[in-house]
């Protein structure tokens, strides 16, 4: 019988900042609308009440000002491979996914020389040449969009182990002055995914990638601090987050079962939905279309286990960072048996959309 070569996780890691930041804690911040509108802080609490209900966010994670995008990488990826148990010299490629590169508490900078793939390849002590350290920034979707540039490389045979990684330190580019600002959160997550070959389809079944910049790539953007006083000439992240809310939930349940059928699989098939989460009713709106398209009612219970109530929105570390407290039984009643089919997606800055569907082994 025919051979076929499959992409497998074979390792997972995780680092989750220790500063713990509640929605309390923003009480006394000085909010705008957009630039050159105050909100009136004896409004801050309803704003909260109000910022909560919306996005199911209570709490947040931040790294201590002594931790950079690549230092959480790397941490993320020792324990990956100590879950893999693979030798470091065997990977062929590491894989970064971020957006800011390293920026230091200090300045506010970006610094993206060398690569955060260099530097973690560094810190891992890895001295094969022929592993490949480069960098990715596709917005949120990073992490997936690796995933899915390392399975290219593994079916083709000329990689046979790709480490693939996303972190980011959005506390460090989030306006004190914009109430997005309390969207965003720190954290990195790693996957290592191994060639396998399987007479039976196992590992990533099918992905899927698309790209609407023409209308949509403006839809977020750095700019300056919504208070005009303050006194840094810093670049904030900035979105149209109601217009980035209508794009999700138009076209990814379409996105999303479209992968499904390309892998020969309908909705009923998946066990799991592991999505990017920006906003918790943004992801119950999109889950409930998809189910809608194939006139399904009942939504089973845990099929979209999240974190954002206490983690946030962490970007590119999002999925990956689920995934291994899935793998490793740290999420309530969540856990990955062999044969469950497991749906990827994510949706962020471009606009970029990226779904991938994927047997557990």
């Amino acid at each position: 019988m025919a051979r076929d070569r499959y992409s497998v996780i074979v390792g997972t890691g995780r680092y989750v900042p220790s500063r713990r930041v509640l929605n309390s804690d923003f009480i006394g911040n000085e909010f705008y609308k957009g630039y050159d509108e105050p909100i009136d802080p004896a409004s801050n609490s309803t704003v909260l009440e109000k910022f909560e209900g919306i996005t199911d966010i209570a709490e947040r994670r931040y790294v201590t000002d002594d931790l950079v995008a690549s230092d959480i990488a790397g941490m993320s990826a020792e324990e990956a491979l100590s879950s893999s148990g693979i030798d470091r010299e065997s990977l062929d490629y590491v894989i970064v996914a971020h957006n800011f590169g390293d920026v230091p508490a200090d300045n506010l900078r970006t610094d993206l020389v060398p690569t955060l793939a260099a530097r973690v390849k560094q810190r891992l002590g890895i001295r094969n040449p022929r592993c490949v350290a480069y960098d990715l920034p596709f917005g949120c979707p990073g992490w997936l969009q690796g995933v899915i540039q390392a399975d290219y490389f593994l079916r083709s045979g000329d990689a046979n182990r790709a480490m693939v990684i996303g972190a980011e330190t959005l506390s460090r580019v989030s306006d004190p002055h914009d109430r997005d600002g309390m969207l965003y959160s720190d954290g990195a997550g790693c996957t290592i995914l191994e060639a396998r070959s399987s007479s039976e389809p196992v590992g990533i079944l099918s992905h899927a990638a698309r790209s609407d910049t023409l209308e949509h790539a403006s839809l977020m953007w750095m700019g300056a601090s919504y208070n005009p006083d303050y006194e840094d000439d810093a670049l904030f992240l900035k979105m149209q987050g109601h217009k980035l809310y209508e794009y999700a939930v138009t076209t990814m349940p379409g996105f999303l079962h479209e992968t499904l059928q390309q892998a020969g699989l309908s909705l009923g098939d998946v066990n799991k939905v592991l999505m990017h989460q920006a906003n918790a009713r943004l992801n119950e709106k999109i889950l409930r279309r998809l189910f809608r398209l194939e006139n399904l009612s009942e939504i089973p219970d845990g099929i979209m286990p999240m974190t954002i109530s206490n983690l946030g929105n962490s970007s590119v570390a999002t999925i990956p960072t689920l995934l291994d407290l899935i793998v490793k039984e740290e999420l309530d009643g969540q856990r990955l048996s062999s044969g469950d089919i497991v749906l990827f997606a994510s949706v962020g800055a471009g606009m970029n959309i990226n779904v991938a569907v994927y047997k557990w082994a």
